[in-house]
């Protein structure tokens, strides 16, 4: 990383929007889109399930943080942060087949010399399994908490996300179709 240069930021939000709370990842970074405008070093990336494809966009980054629903045996709605040693740790006792091909895309980034510093920050879920677009009561409840959580890791790292005034978070138009 040169001197004058920001590290540059990947929040890359994971999951699949079609069975409930798997879907957390994508809805917390359609409303960080929607509430918050971010530094040019910033980059927020609706990962959904492409794994092993996002590996372009993980070697840009000097941070990683990777938002998504967290299964650790905790009660439903517990937030959880992961870093370091508990990452692939953590991705190795998975249950959906986006966090293995996920370690695999982390794992590969080794063979570029490129790893990210990664964060993993989430909630545990409560469904991951019934097919719904909306997520748990328990999930649902946390999403503020676990948005302020991915606001502080930003700027722990240097970066200010400024909030969007109500009218722009009004006219905010999604990508996604849901």
């Amino acid at each position: 990383m040169g001197k004058n240069r920001n590290p540059q930021i990947t929040v890359l939000g994971v999951g699949n929007l079609l069975f409930c709370d798997e879907g957390l990842g994508i809805r917390a970074v359609e409303i960080l889109e929607r509430r918050y405008h971010f530094p040019e070093n910033v980059k927020i990336l609706d990962g959904g399930v492409l794994g092993i494809h996002l590996l372009g966009a993980i070697t840009e980054a000097d941070h990683l943080i990777v938002i998504d629903a967290v299964k650790n045996g905790a009660p439903p709605g517990s937030l959880h942060r992961l870093k370091g040693k508990e990452v692939p740790k953590r991705i190795l006792s998975k249950n959906s087949l986006h966090e293995v091909d996920l370690l695999e895309a982390l794992t590969l980034c080794q063979a570029f010399d490129k790893v990210p510093e990664t964060v993993i920050v989430g909630i545990e879920p409560a469904d991951i399994e019934r097919v719904s677009l909306d997520l748990s009561p328990p999930v649902e409840a946390k999403l503020d908490d676990l948005i302020e959580t991915v606001i502080y890791e930003l700027r722990a790292l240097g970066a200010s996300p400024t909030e969007k005034t109500e009218e722009e978070q009004r006219n905010y138009v999604s990508c996604n179709p849901c």
